[in-house]
């Protein structure tokens, strides 16, 4: 990739025009509705009601919650002075409640609901809770079938270094910004929107329509695929939910804006007849923003009307998360950030928790192992995944252990599945990860199924259990240059640490808890 810019790529610094009604008003905020509030939240472990926990208590609430397992976070959270009850299947709600938040993963059933319907106290899910707070403030929701938390936690990092103190919920830990949640200036310190509410960026979940609840001023929709089709039933039906999104986004006249991929994203649907400004990004050179990229050194840059805006060298590979890190630039600038700072804080960006993330390496005799860990669950993501790990890491052999999660998204997706793998040399698939779905469904679909799909491409397949035949097995089948990678969103994690933990100098591996969203 050129170097900047020379004839006529010259640096690109402004961006765009805004007009004085597109500027929000520098007015005190009134006083949050949930100030003086006392307020219970179940599922307060997960990184999404936890910090939801945090931004309350910061407006005034005061906060408690119930959780079934110990972690960091809880522990975390009651150091915050913030109780947390273990036992998740309590019945009683504390004497002085008067709203419960529950996690999206909580049955209908649960002892803590029912008691709240049986007293009157009024329930809201997480993602209506959320909307409630952004409605408070600058609100930036990021949508899209892939790279959510990617893509938060880049813009996250970039707003901090920019010094525009954003407060955010990102469903996966990112150590760099301080974990999944942060609680951030109450006014905008700086840029273009300097004296408005706060900015809080969030991840917009589709799983059951929950980003419908959102209320963002700012939105991003980096793609758009079949997923969550239990929910959904068809494609169609997913774009519109991804337009009726787009269509809570307010007009251009009131600072409105919709970021969208040139391709991959339906945009053509999904934006008609919107009032907001709209921007596209992507590779092609019709995109409002052009996407650059040279793989071989990870440099990315962005475009504009042929001008060079920024460049910077990504530190997770694929092209994919370069469009992850564009979409965050481009987002940081509308929000006020320097081009140039941009640049600066994406270079410094190292990655998140279980995105593509390197666990360390693993002695066998005559050389070593090296074991990555990934989050990805849908055709799209572990495609992407493996082809930017052959890439960028040129092992001699490719061994994916994949844990598909959810039997009705494997089910429904099966070939798709099946045609993923085509970069790995070996495929270890352990059972199926069950969530949500019924009982039904799970004798639909198994991980046999996959294996046979695999096995008729002429691919090496196998299916394992439980977690400790894997890691026997791959102690067994490893050689000096092979590449481990575990992916999946269930608790096939455990399987990469238990094979490097077993190495004997392998040294001690830093254990990391999931957060991902209850809808993945």
């Amino acid at each position: 990739m050129p170097g900047p810019p020379h004839g006529r790529y010259t640096l690109y610094m402004t961006t765009g025009t805004r007009t004085a009604s597109s500027i929000p008003s520098s007015a005190p905020a009134a006083p949050s509705r949930f100030a003086g509030r006392n307020l219970h939240l179940i599922g307060i472990g997960g990184c999404g009601l936890s910090g939801l926990a945090r931004m309350l208590r910061g407006v005034g609430a005061v906060c408690c919650g119930t959780d079934r397992t110990p972690s960091p976070v809880t522990d975390g959270l009651i150091a915050d002075g913030i109780p947390v009850n273990l036992d998740d299947g309590q019945s009683e709600l504390p004497d002085e409640c008067d709203l419960v938040i529950a996690s999206a993963a909580v049955p209908p059933d649960h002892p803590q609901l029912l008691a709240a319907e049986s007293r009157g106290t009024e329930v809201l899910r997480y993602a209506e809770a959320l909307g409630q707070v952004q409605s408070e403030r600058t609100g930036i929701s990021l949508a899209g079938t892939h790279g959510k938390s990617t893509t938060t936690a880049m813009l996250c990092h970039v707003l901090i270094e920019c010094g525009l103190d954003p407060s955010f919920i990102v469903g996966a830990m990112c150590e760099q910004i301080g974990g999944g949640a942060r609680v951030g200036a109450p006014t905008v310190p700086c840029g273009s929107f300097a004296g408005a509410p706060g900015l809080l960026i969030a991840e917009a979940c589709e799983f059951d329509r929950s980003f419908h609840h959102h209320r963002p001023r700012i939105a991003l929709i980096n793609n758009l695929e079949e997923d969550h089709l239990d929910i959904y039933g068809t494609l169609e039906r997913v774009v519109e939910a991804f337009a009726e999104f787009a269509r809570l986004i307010p007009s251009a006249d009131d600072g409105g804006f919709l970021l969208i991929a040139h391709d991959g994203a339906h945009r053509r649907q999904v934006t008609a007849g919107l009032t907001c400004e709209v921007a596209t990004f992507g590779y092609s050179p019709s995109a409002d923003y052009q996407v650059v990229t040279d793989a071989g050194v990870r440099r990315v840059g962005l475009l504009r009307g042929g001008m060079w805006l920024t460049q910077w060298t990504n530190s997770m590979p694929g092209e994919h998360n370069a469009m992850n890190a564009a979409a965050a630039a481009i987002l940081a600038a509308r929000l006020g950030a320097d081009w140039e700072a941009i640049g600066l804080a994406l270079d410094s960006f190292k990655g998140i928790d279980r995105r593509m993330q390197r666990l360390g390496a693993r002695t066998v005799p005559g050389g070593e192992v090296v074991v990555f860990d990934d989050y990805g669950h849908h055709p799209t993501e572990v495609d992407a995944t493996l082809r930017a790990l052959r890439a960028a890491e040129k092992p001699d052999r490719l061994i994916c252990v994949f844990q598909p999660h959810q039997h009705s998204r494997t089910r429904f997706l099966l070939d798709e599945f099946a045609q993923s793998f085509s970069s790995a040399d070996v495929v270890i698939v352990p059972p199926l990860y069950f969530v949500r779905d019924s009982e039904i469904e799970k004798q639909r679909v198994s991980a046999r199924d996959l294996v046979d799909r695999l096995r008729k491409r002429g691919q090496t397949a196998m299916h394992l259990y439980p977690f400790e035949a894997i890691s026997e097995q791959l102690e067994v089948i490893c050689r000096p240059g092979d590449l481990v990678v575990i992916m999946g969103a269930g608790p096939v994690w455990k399987v990469g640490r238990d094979f490097l933990a077993s190495g004997d100098d392998s040294g001690p591996v830093e254990i990391s808890i999931h957060c991902g969203p209850a809808g993945s």
